[in-house]
Order: structure tokens, then sequence, then C-alpha cells
């Protein structure tokens, strides 16, 4: 499962560019976590790993900060997370999470794009049956016995806890989010990144060839303002 990640989330950098896109993407989280939980990471879980994740991908301070104050404004405008399902060429199944404030421009936008790039949007939940909802959790390596902290996360769903270079990577149960996050905190261990993913049932294989077609199409769906993240099930 961490290495399949791995591959995704290097494939997903490389298209992406630009730091900006991806401290674009978290200013909206964050958003979204104050409009839903208050601008107080001490009292708010979701927004207080949020920054975390975003410290560890090296959005700076300040930056963070401002996302956090106009969130707290009432005249932002309020973001709302829908998803979207589609079929990209050659049979890829592709899940779409957006943060927009105009859900009618997301769709049409995202329906020009499956429809330029040889796919077809389908129904919500058309391709969502494909993948299964974790979490995950990146924390250092350093100082960490993985079968002692195995044991201790299981009974607060952790599944699965393995090492990758200098980080330790704990997948577990999407709902269960909040309970390993409150379990890490209470045990003084840094988590570096903290994020929701879709991991695929079953993965398919494609040329070399095939592959570049597909990645136009998950390249202008990460492009567009709306989307926060694509997922898929190509090896």
């Amino acid at each position: 499962m961490g290495r399949a990640f791995e591959l995704r989330k290097a494939r997903k950098m490389k298209r992406w560019g630009s730091m900006a896109r991806t401290f674009t993407k978290y200013g909206k989280d964050i958003s979204i976590a104050v409009k839903s939980g208050g601008p107080n990471p001490d009292t708010n879980s979701r927004l207080r790993v949020l920054i975390q994740s975003a410290k560890g991908d090296n959005m700076p301070k300040e930056n963070i900060e401002r996302a956090i104050k106009k969130a707290s404004e009432k005249s932002t405008e309020d973001y709302k997370e829908v998803s979207y399902d589609g079929v990209a060429p050659y049979g890829i199944a592709v899940v779409i999470e957006c943060a927009t404030d105009n859900t009618v421009r997301t769709v049409a936008n995202i329906r020009s794009y499956f429809n330029r790039y040889g796919g077809a949007l389908g129904t919500t939940g058309s391709q969502d049956f494909m993948f299964e909802r974790k979490c995950r959790f990146t924390i250092p390596a350093k100082g960490v016995d993985i079968d002692e902290l195995e044991l201790e996360l299981i009974d607060y769903g952790a599944e699965e806890i393995f090492q990758e270079e200098d980080k330790v990577i704990i997948y577990g149960l999407f709902p269960e989010f909040g309970s390993i996050q409150k379990a890490l905190e209470e045990r003084k261990l840094e988590i570096v990144n903290a994020e929701f993913e879709r991991i695929p049932a079953d993965l398919k294989l494609l040329n070399p060839e095939q592959v570049a077609e597909v990645e136009k199409l998950l390249e202008k769906l990460e492009d567009d303002d709306d989307v926060q993240r694509v997922f898929h099930n190509m090896m």
C-alpha cells in the first residue's frame, strides 16, 4: 500500500510543478477547518493537524496565519466539499475531491476535461466503491519502536504501520482519524503529515504510452483551482 501511494504522490507533485498550488490547496483546507471548528488549533483538531501537514510541506508560517485570519472573516466565501467520479482512458477509475464555492462551475469544468481527454464523468459513487477510504499519518522514525507503536495504536484504529526511509507511515480506518491523531499527540510524537487516502482495491497496469495519455487528464484535473485531490487506480 505504502509504495503505491508514494509512487502516486511523486507523480502528483511532479504535475503540480509549483509549491504555490500546494499552498493554495492547503489554504482551502484550512478555510474549511476554521469555518467548521474555529480558528484556535488548540481546540480544533482538524486545523491543528492541517497546520502540521502544511509546515511539513514547507508552507511558510505567515501563509498559514494569513489563511486562518482570512477564513475567520465573515466576508470570506464558504467552500463546499464535493466529490465526482469518472473513468479515464483504458478504464482507469478516478475520484476527484473538490472544495468549491460554485458547484455548477466545478462540475462543468470537470466534465469538459473528461470529454476532452477521452474519459467520461460518471454519477456520484459510480467509482467510489472501487476505493477504500483510509487515514494516513507520517511521523519521524527516530526513536520509534514500530512493533511497540503498532500494539499501542491498534486499539485506536491503526491497521498498518511501516517505515519508509526516515519516516514511519501509519494507515488507519477512515472514521478513526481523530482517535489516532489524539493517540500520537498524547505520546508526544510529531505528526509531519496527515491526510485521507482512497486506496484502490485493484490497480491497473498500463504501458508507458497509455500512462502518458491518462496523465494528461489527471494533470488537467489537478490544475483546476476547485480540485483538492485526485485518486485513481492506475499502477
